[in-house]
């Protein structure tokens, strides 16, 4: 039997199984995989995803066959959870991809209904379209998405607690730091699907790996000096024979501002005039008859 046959046989026998009104099947992943919760049956060693499931890797990547077709891998240790709509039956019933932590990397064909989100972000699709999506979530909330291929569909980047917005364009590949959609660092460069060789937690400390360890090429945001996050620029010497001034915070100048008049000065004490002789009345007819008569 092909694997393609297998597949058909094992999701018909599945369907077959769920309880009235029966809800369409989500999709299975192998129990040596993954930890799953919420599962409605286990068979031949996978467990039976529809409603609602939880799917929590182990130390490999677990891919997760879905009932529509495509694929979810989900990275070493992440943590995935799965919401199928309860809306009337379709081909594809609507779903809802939660990442918890960690990444993930989706492959199936998307229709508006669907949605991916992460504890800070949720992405809705503009249209229909073949998703081949990488997302990864870092603990510091860093956002790594790539959406692959020319003919993804454009998906539509919001935050639930505010009002901002960005388009993610086929083929765009970005970085949304701290889950900020003002703080986006274009043309990513670092993978965001499942690293090879090793868990996403270790490849998230590896040198080169995330945000923390980017160069400055590829997240060209300048540090803030008012933060403590960069050195104050030295101040310049004046070259020989130029007066150098400096301002410091302590004093200030305004144009505007007339300066502050200078104290007066003190005035000088006055010194005391030497006495003038006494020249009262009998003095002075006393010297006038002396020298009258000759005597003065």
């Amino acid at each position: 039997m092909t694997p393609l046959a297998r597949q058909l046989a094992f999701a018909l026998v599945l369907l077959s199984r769920l309880p009235a009104p029966a809800q369409q099947l989500i999709g299975y992943v192998s129990t040596r995989d993954a930890d799953v919760t919420g599962a409605s049956d286990v068979m031949d060693g996978h467990a039976v995803l529809s409603g609602a499931a939880g799917v929590t890797a182990k130390d490999r990547t677990a891919p997760i066959t879905l009932g529509r077709g495509g694929t979810v891998r989900v990275c070493q240790t992440s943590v995935l959870r799965l919401t199928e709509s309860k809306a009337a039956a379709q081909r594809a019933a609507p779903l809802l991809l939660s990442l918890d932590r960690g990444a993930i990397e989706v492959e199936m064909a998307a229709t508006v209904s669907d949605a991916i989100m992460t504890p800070d972000l949720r992405f809705a699709l503009r249209g229909p379209g073949p998703l081949d999506l990488r997302l990864r979530v870092s603990r510091n909330g860093d956002t790594c998405v790539e959406n692959r291929g020319p003919g993804a569909p454009t998906l539509a980047v919001s935050d639930p607690f505010g009002e901002a917005m960005y388009e993610l364009l086929p083929g765009q590949h970005v970085l949304f730091e701290h889950a900020s959609l003002r703080e986006v660092v274009d043309h990513e460069s670092v993978p965001c699907g499942c690293p090879e060789g090793m868990s996403v937690a270790d490849a998230l400390l590896a040198p080169g790996a995330g945000a923390a360890a980017a160069t400055p090429a590829q997240h060209p945001f300048p540090a803030a000096i008012s933060e403590g996050l960069a050195p104050e620029a030295d101040v310049p010497q004046a070259p020989p024979g130029q007066v150098h001034s400096q301002v410091t915070d302590s004093l200030s100048y305004s144009a505007a501002a007339p300066a502050s008049p200078a104290p007066p000065a003190a005035a000088p004490i006055p010194t005391a005039a030497a006495p003038t002789p006494p020249r009262d009345l009998v003095h002075v007819v006393g010297h006038f008859f002396r020298r009258l008569f000759g005597h003065g």
